[in-house]
C-alpha cells in the first residue's frame, strides 16, 4: 500500500507540474497573465485548464464575426 501511494503522489506531482508548465508557456506566447496561468495550474487540476482554453483560447471576438 506505501508504494502505490508513493506512485499516487509522483503521479499526481507530474501531472500538475506538466499543466503548469504548458499553461505557463502558452500564455507567456500569447501575453495573457502567464504567472497567473502558471501558479493556478500548478495548485489544482483541471479546472485552470479548462477554464484557460475557454477564456484565452477560444477567440470569441473572430467567433461572432
Amino acid at each position: 500500500m506505501n508504494e502505490l501511494t508513493m506512485w499516487g503522489f509522483l503521479l499526481i506531482a507530474a501531472i500538475l507540474l506538466s499543466q503548469s508548465t504548458w499553461l505557463f508557456a502558452d500564455a507567456r506566447r500569447r501575453s495573457r497573465y502567464p504567472w497567473f496561468w502558471g501558479v493556478w495550474g500548478l495548485i489544482q487540476f483541471p479546472l485552470p485548464l479548462l477554464f484557460y482554453w475557454l477564456i484565452v483560447r477560444a477567440d470569441w471576438k473572430n467567433r461572432r464575426k
